[in-house]
């Protein structure tokens, strides 16, 4: 029997092709022009376009076929029990669908979710280093010395023998811990309590209950952590206190994972060097934030995993998956309802 894919996200043809090849009993429904127009290279939101009723036929009749698809549908997500009542697994495009899953009541069907977890990995441990690099090598200050074309030598800093303190070690932080330590920084990795963890590079391994010891002697904080119940405000006032004034924030997880406004007046008062911040609260970050006009923030707009690979590699990650699925063998990054990713 055949296994009919939607693919409900933009992807490049070649790629469409290359999941089409797969296996002989996979049937591809993929219909770009029924689909979010993307704003860039990789974009899986897009700018949602009017269909017609034909079009819109033509739409609610792919979900309805739909064994397995590539993306959540982007009209009705809550709905996908009834718009598509066949569908049995989804391949989400991002890492972190715990709050998207749980907001549209998708964690209460019998669906089977897999993320996109370690896609990003790279790019992102990227983004860390090139944020504690901002902020260690006085780029501000460079910038300012720049614009007002003032030639007068002074005095940066290393991030070698820097004390990071990653939190979070999915494959996100893993890689975090290994771009860090690669650098020659002192890598302190925090993950879950109970859980085991092998990190080589690592210069310590701890669990979130130790955070309020590490957090003082903590040069460099990465948090990687996915936002559920428990990560939810784990950086909290209290525990930014505890971070010296010189310390750098780095959060490439999600925003509430940080208490915000705690943030905000920190980096206002001078209690902290610095924030480089590709995930916030409320996004869009809202255009009043304080945080667009702080000279020692550097605001991404949740941006810092997209790269020009991105598609391929989420292609790469589902054809395996389809290739297990197929086989009825067990599915890579299957989201669990239970920790929230």
């Amino acid at each position: 029997m055949s296994v009919r894919v939607l693919i409900a996200s933009y992807f490049e043809p070649e790629l469409v092709d290359r999941i089409a090849a797969v296996d002989p009993r996979v049937d591809v429904s993929y219909e770009p022009d029924l689909l979010p127009v993307p704003r860039y290279v990789a974009d899986h939101t897009g700018s949602p376009r009017p269909l017609s009723p034909e079009q819109q036929d033509r739409w609610a009749k792919a979900l309805a076929a739909a064994d397995v698809s590539l993306g959540f549908d982007w009209q009705a997500p809550a709905e996908l029990p009834s718009r598509a009542p066949g569908l049995r697994w989804v391949q989400a495009t991002s890492a972190g669908i715990g709050g998207f899953v749980r907001g549209a009541g998708l964690d209460r069907t019998d669906i089977t979710f897999t993320t996109a977890a370690g896609i990003h990995a790279v790019p992102l441990a990227e983004f860390a280093v090139l944020g504690a690099l901002h902020f260690v090598k006085g780029v501000p200050e460079l910038r300012s010395r720049q614009r007002a074309h003032q030639w007068e030598r002074f005095t940066t800093a290393r991030l070698a023998g820097r004390t990071v303190t990653v939190v979070g070690l999915g494959g996100i932080g893993r890689q975090v811990v290994t771009s860090f330590a690669a650098l020659g920084c002192r890598v302190l990795a925090v993950g879950r309590p109970g859980r085991a963890y092998y990190i080589g590079a690592a210069t310590g391994l701890y669990s979130t209950d130790d955070l309020d010891e590490l957090l003082p002697r903590t040069d460099v904080l990465v948090v990687c952590t996915p936002l559920t119940p428990a990560t939810q405000g784990l950086i909290s006032a209290a525990r930014l206190a505890l971070l010296k004034p010189e310390a750098i924030v780095v959060n490439v997880g999600r925003g509430p994972v940080v208490d915000e406004p705690a943030l905000i007046e920190r980096l206002r008062g001078g209690a902290l060097a610095g924030a480089a911040l590709d995930v916030f609260e409320t996004e869009p970050l809202p255009a009043d934030s304080p945080l667009w006009d702080l000279d020692n923030v550097l605001v991404s707009p949740h941006s810092a995993s997209t790269v020009d690979t991105e598609n391929t590699a989420i292609t790469d990650l589902f054809c395996d998956n389809l290739r297990r699925y197929l086989d009825g063998r067990e599915l890579r990054n299957v989201y669990s309802r239970e920790l929230g990713y």
